[in-house]
């Protein structure tokens, strides 16, 4: 991550979708990164009455964030189901599901699937000579697989996840990371999610006593984040939940009963939040509102402005943000959809 481009690459990839409830906007630019880690699932209809968006941020490699915006929103969904209906204990769930799943050699395949084009190859080269058999079902889908990385323990490589699920009029913001949500209500910024940094007190206090340390604002020296979905290194200390490991993908919950003086949403990764402020993020997408016709032109105004001229320092990152703005009047019962969209990082076309 510490290596850039001579040119950032400022080529965007997009998209725009809505229903009854809300339309949104998104936008994505690998920028001065040698490599694009960031991940995003954008889905207004995952069921009747439920809009889910989600960003991801990855960390030594791709995998892990993509394997996210491909897993994540399923696991909500059949938590759900199994449930009675307890959203946030869903979303809290499938958070702590995705180091489950990419452990053993399903996830092995998965994220060997997912990643660099070295591991694609050696994931070829293992099908020729072993085909995969699957065990037991696991209860939601997913199947254990026998194979040479069934021991697999899990990536080392990780992501932030930053989600926010819409239901009538409750919104759930689940985070795990770095990366943010912030809600817009009558044009004033209100964080619904924590940056999680091993500096923080409650999760330093949860690092020291998992055996691990804090050097220069960096767990054990090394990742600059205390949650992460992944980094399986700094999770193995075995008489402890997973809840109370060094590093954790438990996400921090926030509910908030939608209101008519509630505008839009914005997710985004550190590379937006390193350049502006949360408030001047709001103030920004409010002013090109009135111009833009489409919420990704907006999207997309927002990373031209924070891209670095120069290499090095803020503004160098990846970044990836969705705008979700809501229509009124906020209906308390399910409603069907007048034009299903749905957008996730594999199904888009890159826009120049």
């Amino acid at each position: 991550m510490g290596v850039y481009l001579s040119t950032p690459k400022t080529d965007k990839a997009s998209a725009d979708g809505e229903n009854d409830r809300v339309r949104f906007g998104l936008s994505s630019m690998q920028g001065w990164r040698t490599t694009m880690e960031d991940a995003h699932a954008a889905l207004p209809d995952l069921d009747d009455c439920t809009s889910f968006f989600g960003v991801y941020d990855g960390h030594g490699g791709k995998a892990v964030s993509k394997f996210c915006a491909r897993h994540l929103h399923k696991q909500v969904l059949i938590n759900d189901a199994n449930s009675s209906g307890d959203l946030p204990a869903s979303v809290h769930k499938a958070f702590l599901r995705m180091d489950e799943m990419m452990k053993g050699q399903r996830g092995w395949r998965e994220l060997t699937e997912l990643g660099e084009k070295g591991n694609k190859i050696s994931g070829m080269l293992e099908g020729i000579i072993w085909s995969p058999k699957a065990s037991d079902d696991l209860g939601d889908g997913w199947n254990n697989e026998e194979g040479p990385n069934s021991s697999f323990p899990g990536p080392t490589s990780g992501s932030t996840a930053c989600v926010a699920v819409i239901r009538n009029d409750q919104l759930i913001v689940a985070n795990a990371g770095d990366s943010r949500c912030v809600i817009s209500r009558k044009g004033q910024a209100y964080n619904l999610s924590t940056d999680h940094k091993p500096d923080l007190e409650g999760e330093k206090e949860r690092i020291l006593s998992a055996g691990g340390f804090v050097v220069a604002g960096r767990v054990n020296g090394s990742l600059n984040l205390s949650r992460a979905i992944g980094d399986m290194e700094l999770k193995q200390n075995e008489i402890l939940p997973a809840e109370r490991q060094i590093v954790t993908a438990e996400p921090e919950l926030k509910t908030v009963k939608l209101s008519e003086d509630d505008e839009f949403i914005v997710l985004a990764c550190d590379g937006i939040w390193d350049c502006m402020s949360s408030q001047e993020v709001v103030d920004f997408v409010h002013k090109h509102l009135n111009t833009e016709d489409k919420l990704s032109d907006v999207c997309e105004k927002l990373l031209n402005r924070c891209v670095a001229p120069t290499s090095g320092g803020e503004g160098c990152d990846n970044m990836t943000v969705i705008i979700v703005q809501f229509k009124k009047p906020l209906s308390s019962a399910a409603t069907s959809s007048t034009e299903r969209s749905a957008a996730t990082a594999e199904e888009m076309r890159p826009k120049i």
